[in-house]
């Protein structure tokens, strides 16, 4: 995609030129170029995001198909989650061994087959089994947008295309939900029960994303680090040409003062100095917001069943209520660059909050629907500032793993929650079920207000 003739490093001031490649990346002119590889990454969290949310719609259809009852269909949400844990701490780490490029392709290819043998379990069982293996090969996949992005894009726009990406990626969650709503129980397309062709759909998207991906180059503020500078000088060389010619205009100088040489960076810098309470504060975040995010999304066709509705309508009204999660994270993008990410966070939090708790106790339609559309706007407005904000806070030699293992502890919490949340609505319905939530949503904000830097128009290596 970038692979031109390699030169050797020059030196300015005597600062390697590998060394400058923050910087060059920082100050390039927005263009064409910054556009296209937003799109070809951002399309892999739809397939994250799909997975993720296609466990609720599972487990409400194969509810009635295979008799299942509240543990079963627990662990037919929480087994993908399950996987994501372990995937997100292995490939995440391995992303900062071995390169963020050849992590997103074997992430992807482990999942497009996993999901496809999925489509053939013969029983509840193997279903278990083959939803942990295709959630460990999409445990990093979101980890992994968010820091090869913002190792890519300039700093004035990259909270704003990022929040680009996760709009597509956020389209995954509705379609989940209208595809369930088609292709509920007892429902045949070509002589297969409809719930298959849910997860046949997104092992071919996979895959076809993976050939897409196969041209991106590798992050070069990661092949500084790694001592690779000939390479990533090679790569921005690149870059820069393209967005020359595309944008018919002479770059912008590098200004010295942004010049910060990068360094690797040992596991256990993550538990030393200023990072230790970053990752403190990160670490309990993610615990938290697993609750009030995912909670919904990965229940709410569970939560409408329990409220009387049919299987069907319950997935109607569930994806009219996901609609909101593209719309949300469309409207946090004139947002994300203009509000401090922490305040983003704080107020969007509330917003979930409230609209979870409105959800809860609402019986009329209507109402099911609207609180749970607005939930969803503030939903993504909050997940679209805070995945911004993880890129921001961790080193480059240590972000991809930083994020990854904070990222694994919402996957782990995700995998605990079907269990107490299905008994807590069993025994107190849904008005209990999204008070909890609420709760735990402000000591979130607490958390952020007291822990949490400022990151938002900063270059990555000044915070």
């Amino acid at each position: 995609m970038t692979d031109i003739a390699s030169p050797t490093p020059e030196r300015r001031g005597g600062t390697p030129i590998g060394h400058r490649a923050a910087a060059r990346l920082d100050r390039l002119p927005p263009s064409r170029w910054h556009r296209r590889i937003t799109l070809v990454v951002g399309i892999g969290a739809f397939f994250d995001l799909y997975e993720i949310f296609l466990g609720g719609v599972l487990a409400a259809v194969l509810a009635e198909q295979w008799h299942l009852g509240t543990t079963a269909r627990s662990w037919v949400i929480a087994a993908g989650f399950l996987g994501m844990f372990v995937g997100a701490n292995v490939l995440s780490v391995l992303a900062d061994r071995l390169g963020r490029r050849r992590m997103f392709m074997v992430n992807l290819a482990a999942y497009s087959a996993f999901s496809l043998l999925s489509a053939f379990a013969p029983n509840i069982q193997w279903l278990l089994v083959l939803r942990f293996l295709s959630g460990l090969g999409l445990g990093a996949e979101l980890v992994l947008v968010d820091t090869y992005l913002a190792e890519f894009l300039p700093r004035a726009v990259r909270g704003r295309y990022i929040a680009h990406a996760y709009t597509f990626g956020f389209v995954g969650v509705p379609v989940a939900a209208l595809l369930g709503a088609r292709l509920v129980a007892g429902h045949q397309v070509l002589g297969v029960e409809g719930w298959r062709w849910l997860l046949v759909a997104g092992a071919l998207g996979a895959g076809f994303l993976q050939l897409m991906r196969r041209q991106l180059p590798e992050s070069p503020r990661w092949l500084t680090v790694h001592g690779r500078e000939e390479e990533a000088d090679r790569i921005v060389r690149g870059i820069e040409e393209r967005v020359a010619r595309e944008s018919g205009t002479t770059l912008p100088s590098v200004p010295e003062a942004e010049t910060v040489p990068e360094r690797k960076v040992p596991l256990g810098e993550m538990f030393r100095g200023d990072f230790r309470r970053r990752t403190l504060m990160w670490w309990t975040f993610q615990v938290l917001q697993t609750v009030g995010y995912y909670g919904f999304g990965s229940l709410a066709p569970v939560v409408l069943t329990a409220k009387g509705h049919t299987v069907t309508a319950s997935l109607l009204y569930a994806a009219l209520s996901f609609c909101g999660y593209p719309i949300g994270s469309a409207l946090s993008v004139p947002l994300i660059d203009r509000i401090e990410r922490r305040t983003l966070i704080i107020a969007s939090a509330l917003g979930m909050a409230a609209c979870g708790l409105a959800f809860g106790f609402a019986v009329a339609t209507w109402a099911i629907v609207t609180f749970g559309f607005l939930l969803t706007v503030c939903s993504n407005v909050f997940s679209n500032a805070f995945h911004v904000y993880q890129t921001e806070i961790f080193p480059t030699g240590l972000r991809s793993s930083a994020i990854g293992i904070a990222y694994s502890l919402s996957r782990l919490t995700s995998v605990v929650l079907p269990f107490v949340a299905l008994s807590v609505l069993a025994d107190l319905g849904a008005a209990a079920v999204f008070s909890g939530s609420a709760v735990l949503m402000v000591l979130l904000c607490l958390d952020v207000a007291l822990l949490g830097p400022r990151s938002t128009g900063r270059s990555l290596e000044r915070i």
